[in-house]
């Protein structure tokens, strides 16, 4: 099978071929195209097939990465998102959890009341009541209500509606009633439930989600249609698959269903690529580090597993998602990124981006600020040869002159000295985001190999390492391709839930069986929908449990096999390990609640083996070197400059050793290798590092 995988990122998009006959990798690189990110995805996917000499009909996989309902939400600029919901909770969605992002600040502005969600004149409730604990119904719904809401928020130009009721996670009844009325009256509407979306319980995030949902849909709709519409257009017959948050893949008709579960569609890409990379080199517990353009995504995963977050703390934004969310944590840092002198005098570096228009000030595309680009530049370990396989050319006396307009002279420092201070700063920004990640989370950093990608992470790499002592550095074959290729590594998956509140005991399990087998039967039906046979298809459970009395639950794994009393009481087992882990302690004597019951169904996707590099000799071949350049490091009497080798990524071969300083380039990064590290070339064409100096 060929199959693909494409990323559309802030500056660049990224497209990976995989043959699984053959094991050959062909990669694509070409600019975002700002104003319709499907138009750079078609030429990109063009260029790949012409590059492979294959058809684009000869596809049978292709999944898609897209931060496009991120975006969405990061910049406030979503559908008009009307709310119908029960009387009396018209305000949940302002009123929050009363926490407030900065305690004692009396100017705050609350984020989620600054940028609501859905205002308040398109907030409108009906009559209807659901109780708990058993979903008994206490009011009828008031049908005639929701059909003069539905026609009054269509009237305001309302693009999308979400109807959220009281308890509905005990019975939909209301509110799938109340969305086939919306739908009669509104039928061109972008139109969402909480029970279809998020069917747990906690109002206000359940209420925030399915809001979310509505914010991002219409947008993320359209734009995943336009993509399909114009690839099935070049003959593209295998369909669009999407990478969700949780870091499965769903087709089209999901993906537009649930836009929302689409929020960490691009960095989870990378954080699946940067595991396998790891693996492939022969390292298991990784830390990744993808840096782009705009951005730097580290994620950290013991033991080659992701890690997820807290349903409570799955935030995009100022909003709550309570989605299933792959532990990654973003911050404005990458090549982009714009170096300034604030007006207190600071020396400040993103998290403002000059992105991909206008770029850094190298382009010569309008940009004016100095960015990391520009400094990288000035320093020699970029070249005026330029990115994407010299397409791209370089303007190092315009990055130099913006340096030193911006930052040298209001600084008093000299060029080198303020662009490597620019450097540090972005440094320093990610090691600390790595420490978050893993130090305080029970992780040592010494444990783990640094898996660096992205177009400008192996610039950064060795110098985070050695400063959080990081034993081991990995480059993969394809740093700026390597979210695109991660991908590729993803199976298909969808996740359905349903709020028990129960106690943990021997005779829960004929209700938990009964809920396991309907939620189960759902996820298979869907992956058969998809095309997948039952010997491709596991279905995985997980409980979200708590002590009795506790405010919070764990995510715990399920057991296998029939659910019945061996069952529970491995089920127990299994939450008082999790708390042990994550607690340091456990109450194997006190009772057990499960909150919400889990069903992940999984299509099995052919795993990318990764391919083998022809072993050569200790020193590279002669055509391998691209020659000698000046590249300016720092040191402790200041900055220094030193005579670097440049490499040809691609001539090198399985053995070759990289004595530092030296510059490894390729058409999607360039990679540094500092002063007294030595690089190997492995078996699998990965540049490993270790971080010890070369005595």
């Amino acid at each position: 099978m060929i199959r693909v995988g494409i990323d559309v990122g802030g500056t660049h998009t990224d497209l990976v071929m995989v043959d699984d006959s053959t094991g050959a990798i062909t990669v694509a690189k070409v600019a975002t195209s700002a104003s319709d990110p499907s138009e750079a995805a078609v030429l990109g996917l063009r260029e790949l097939c012409d590059a492979a000499a294959r058809a684009i009909g000869d596809i049978g996989h292709f999944i898609h990465g897209t931060t496009i309902a991120t975006n969405i939400i990061l910049q406030h600029n979503g559908a008009r998102v009307g709310l119908i919901t029960t009387e009396g909770f018209r305000d949940i969605l302002h009123i929050a959890r009363h926490k407030r992002p900065h305690n004692f600040s009396l100017q705050l502005d609350l984020p989620w009341q600054k940028h609501p969600l859905v205002q308040r004149r398109h907030r409108l409730t009906v009559a209807g009541r659901i109780a708990p604990p058993d979903g008994v119904e206490l009011v009828p719904l008031d049908e005639d209500a929701v059909r003069r809401a539905a026609t009054t928020l269509a009237s305001a130009g309302c693009e999308a509606i979400a109807v959220c009721f009281l308890f509905a996670f005990l019975d939909p009844g209301h509110e799938q009633r109340a969305a086939e009325i919306v739908r009669d009256v509104t039928p061109h509407l972008f139109i969402c439930t909480s029970s279809d979306v998020v069917p747990q319980y906690r109002e206000y995030e359940r209420f925030s989600t399915t809001c979310l949902n509505a914010y991002v849909g219409p947008n993320t709709a359209q734009y995943l249609s336009r993509l399909d519409m114009a690839l099935c257009k070049h003959g593209l017959r295998s369909g669009l698959h999407v990478m969700q948050s949780s870091g499965g893949s769903a087709t089209l008709a999901a993906a537009v269903a649930r836009p929302v579960t689409l929020l960490m569609s691009g960095p989870v890409g990378g954080l699946l690529g940067g595991i396998w990379a790891g693996a492939s080199a022969g390292f298991r517990d990784v830390i990744t580090l993808d840096v782009g353009g705009t951005s730097a995504d580290i994620g950290v995963a013991p033991g080659g597993a992701m890690q997820f977050r807290h349903l409570l703390d799955t935030r995009v934004g100022d909003y709550h998602a309570m989605i299933p969310m792959a532990e990654v944590d973003t911050i404005g840092a990458g090549g982009g990124s714009i170096a300034y002198v604030d007006s207190g005098g600071q020396f400040q570096v993103g998290p403002r981006s000059a992105g991909a228009d206008p770029g850094p000030c190298c382009y010569r595309r309008g940009g004016t600020e100095p960015t990391a680009t520009d400094c990288q530049l000035v320093l020699g370990r970029l070249t005026e040869a330029g990115l994407l396989g010299g397409r791209m050319p370089l303007d190092r006396q315009v990055a130099r002159e913006a340096v030193h307009r911006d930052l040298a002279v209001p600084l008093g420092l000299g060029v080198e000295q303020a662009a490597l201070g620019a450097l540090r700063i972005l440094t320093h920004s990610m090691v600390q985001a790595i420490e978050v990640n893993s130090v305080r989370r029970g992780y040592d950093p010494r444990d783990f190999a640094l898996v660096a990608f992205g177009g400008a992470g192996p610039l950064f790499a060795c110098d985070i390492a050695r400063q959080l002592s990081i034993p081991h550095v990995v480059v993969p074959p394809f740093p700026g391709l390597t979210s695109a290729l991660g991908l590729l590594t993803s199976d298909v998956s969808y996740e359905y839930s349903r709020t028990l509140m129960l106690t943990l005991e021997p005779d829960a399990a004929l209700q938990i069986a009964a809920e396991e087998q309907r939620l189960a039967q759902k996820a298979r039906d869907q992956l058969t929908a998809d095309g997948f046979l039952a010997a491709e298809t596991q279905i995985v459970r997980y409980a979200d449990c708590r002590y009795a009395g506790q405010g919070y639950e764990l995510r715990t794994p399920a057991p296998d096999g029939a659910v019945e009393g061996e069952f529970v009481a491995a089920l127990q087992a299994a939450f008082h390990e999790t708390h042990a882990r994550q607690y340091g302690a456990s109450s194997p004597s006190k009772p057990i609640e499960l909150v919400t019951l889990r069903v992940v169904g999984i299509g099995r996707v052919s795993p990318i083996r990764p391919r083998k590099l022809p072993g050569g000799a200790t020193i590279p071949e002669a055509d391998a070197c691209a020659g000698e350049q000046a590249v300016v490091i720092e040191a402790p009497d200041g900055p220094r400059t030193l005579l670097a080798r440049r490499w040809r990524r691609e001539r090198l071969l399985a053995g070759n050793l990289l004595e530092g300083p030296a510059v490894v380039e390729q058409i999607d990064a360039t990679t540094l290798i500092p002063p007294s590290l030595v690089a190997e070339v492995d078996t699998h064409g990965n540049l490993v590092i270790p971080m010890r100096a070369n005595l």
